[in-house]
């Protein structure tokens, strides 16, 4: 055990406290700042654990009240009390709320970056580990030998898919990972034995295999810093998960407007009975500290706070035109997450492809690609279910774990929240991950991961970004079903931070993927079904340097008279419905960014626009299409914009049925007749 630095304690306490005590007297009731959560009761523990984090590459995932740990790490209090006043520069530039922290730290231990949901920190914090471990056992960097991984969440957010899913990974892998559980009591007003049985998530998991448990009082100075010594001490020496639960008060509300109605008052004061900080000083003074010392701290951390104060007022508040910036990677390299964050130089490519091999089918020129990233960059991951031994449910993968060995091809437990969290968190770490999602609808459970992946760029205002590539084969194959036949790319569309990609056939693929693992910015790869083995979609494979740019749409048949605008697997009856007519086909590929000046281009050619796609109408992308058409090019137009699309119906699953609802050869060329005779 290495000794404390109790003096350095009592004054980051003093320090939070203050902090505390000048939103709520001062910068909330001058409207300076909109949210405020009050660390009183949480702090002085959080601190004895910052100060444990020592290592190079150890990583902290806190939450909404993580201020205290995050100024033991060495966080700016200018920046922290400017981010939550809306100034520019600090942890988003005003494009976030000021207690969601990040802390890209190269000289140590760093903080991930946070988002406001509950519970969404531990899986990627579970992936950070797992990098660690890669980079130790895989890699051979011994760099990395000792760091761990910790994460901070309440006693509400042991409720959530995000914590049993991350303590599922973290203890069938073995991760060298601490789950740090602070215990108020309560979730707002909801106390917590509605959270887990009895109340105390440590002994209710008392059974749990490979995992150490601790339990504590976390404002006893002693015995709070005792258990965060050996709880940590143990994760770095075994390298092993350890769960350490600590209870403390909170003494303020949830929130600055949370007046705590819920609680009586013989409850409220006996939450005042322990707070941390006259515990701290009765065991400080006199023994450790003097009375002059304790108060010279108090008297330091004071005018520290109205000098980040001052600081934090002259900074300009964040020029609102800036917001539009970083939903995607502009060549101003992030400081945290992705590969060329490590020094990555991406190999030459061509957009030139080779035309002379045997046409493969889409399945075979996914892998081929894989195979070849996998080769020649030893950051690239593979995860998802059955994508081991079984090589997926649609045999992309196979034979990759036994070329490259289950720490590069690995398949996952059953939960895609676990699997895109953990994700992010290896790409914050370095690696370039690519998570398969089975199907299409089966990514609704990691809706919240996938949509905090996106947005970390923008919320962080470019300080980190977690470039990942998400392989989701979807849409109907052979029958449909609404649980496997779904399509639905518009709704990553309309998450902003996603680039989507959905090829049509095997150059396509390859081109896109390719460009997606090494490029900087995170992706869907939309892999439909009915074409990964689809006669019209084989090519012969494009060459392993081959890369697509995204953005921009392939004219596959050229005319004068209409554009039909497509993409996925209407490209093929798009293209047998325009036979005999004078049609522009273009196939986008890609859905964010799209080809809008090709689309324009050709309708002011043609004066006449059909979009073809499987998804429902209703806010189907093409409803986009066609109001960017009607917007820029309504005085070329001969004819109505008009889409042709699946009924806003579930994917039906009879043969007879599928094919009645989604759009056929014949249904099109029909539209495009009566597009024509207009």
């Amino acid at each position: 055990m290495t000794a404390i630095d109790w003096e350095k304690v009592a004054y980051l306490t003093l320090l939070s406290r203050e902090m505390d005590h000048l939103e709520e007297t001062s910068l909330i009731p001058g409207k300076q700042m909109f949210y405020q959560f009050s660390a009183r009761g949480h702090d002085m523990a959080q601190i004895l654990l910052g100060l444990q984090l020592t290592g190079q590459h150890d990583a902290a995932s806190g939450y909404y009240r993580s201020r205290p740990l995050l100024l033991a790490l060495g966080v700016d209090p200018a920046d922290a009390l400017g981010s939550a006043m809306g100034r520019a520069g600090g942890y988003s530039d005003g494009r976030d709320i000021g207690v969601v922290f990040n802390y890209p730290n190269p000289n140590g231990a760093s903080a991930l970056p946070m988002s406001g949901g509950v519970g969404v920190q531990y899986t990627p914090t579970a992936g950070w580990a797992q990098a660690i471990h890669y980079y130790t056992e895989h890699l051979g960097n011994m760099d990395y030998a000792s760091d761990i991984a910790v994460v901070l969440g309440g006693d509400g957010s042991v409720a959530s898919n995000g914590f049993w899913s991350a303590l599922t990974i973290a203890t069938t892998q073995q991760l060298p990972m601490l789950f740090y559980i602070e215990d108020n009591g309560y979730g707002i007003s909801v106390p917590s034995t509605t959270q887990t049985p009895g109340g105390n998530i440590a002994a209710n998991l008392a059974s749990w295999q490979g995992l150490t448990l601790y339990d504590g009082d976390g404002t006893d100075p002693q015995e709070a810093a005792h258990l965060i010594q050996t709880a940590v001490q143990h994760v770095r020496e075994h390298r092993a998960p350890v769960l350490l639960r600590l209870t403390v008060p909170r003494l303020q509300g949830h929130s600055f407007q949370d007046t705590q109605s819920y609680k009586d008052a013989d409850t409220i004061q006996k939450e005042w009975q322990r707070d941390p900080l006259p515990k701290l000083k009765h065991h400080l003074v006199p023994n450790i500290l003097s009375e002059s010392t304790w108060q010279a701290l108090a008297a330091r951390a004071k005018e520290q706070v109205e000098q980040a104060r001052q600081q934090a007022e002259a900074r300009p508040l964040a020029d609102p035109e800036s917001v539009l910036r970083y939903r995607f990677d502009e060549g101003e390299l992030q400081q945290m997450g992705g590969q060329y964050a490590h020094g990555y130089i991406a190999p030459a490519s061509t957009q030139q492809a080779q035309t002379g091999g045997q046409r493969i089918n889409m399945v075979t020129a996914i892998r081929k690609t894989l195979d070849h990233e996998l080769a020649i960059n030893d950051r690239v991951v593979l995860l998802g279910e059955d994508i081991g031994p079984k090589g997926g449910a649609h045999a992309v993968t196979l034979g990759l774990q036994q070329k490259y060995g289950a720490n590069r091809v690995f398949d996952t437990s059953l939960s895609e929240e676990g699997i895109i969290g953990r994700s992010v968190g290896m790409a914050l770490a370095g690696l370039v991950p690519v998570p398969e999602i089975q199907f299409r609808k089966y990514a609704e459970p990691a809706t919240e991961q996938l949509n905090d992946c996106a947005t970390i760029r923008w919320r962080t205002n470019n300080r980190c970004a977690a470039p990942i590539v998400v392989r989701i084969p979807g849409g109907f194959f052979k029958c449909g079903d609404p649980s496997h036949s779904q399509t639905n790319e518009v709704a990553f569309v309309h998450q902003p931070g996603w680039k989507v990609a959905v090829p049509s056939n095997a150059a396509d693929a390859v081109g896109l993927l390719r460009s997606a693992l090494r490029g900087n910015d995170p992706v869907i790869f939309f892999e439909h079904r009915a074409m990964l083995d689809h006669s019209w979609a084989r090519r012969p494979y494009p060459g392993d340097d081959y890369a697509l740019p995204f953005g921009k749409a392939h004219l596959c048949r050229e005319g004068d008279d209409i554009t039909i605008v497509t993409w996925g697997a209407m490209v093929p009856r798009c293209e047998e419905a325009a036979e005999g007519y004078a049609a522009d086909v273009l196939d986008l590929r890609t859905l964010m960014p799209w080809d809008h000046e090709a689309v324009l281009a050709s309708v002011r050619k043609t004066g006449r626009c059909l979009i073809v796609h499987e998804d429902l109408g209703t806010a189907g992308f093409g409803a986009e299409i066609a109001a960017v058409v009607a917007d820029a090019a309504f005085m070329a137009l001969d004819a109505p914009v008009s889409r042709l699309t699946m009924p806003d119906i579930p994917s039906p699953h009879t043969p007879a049925m599928l094919d009645w609802a989604v759009p056929s050869v014949q249904r099109i060329r029909n539209k495009m007749v009566e597009l024509l005779r207009f």
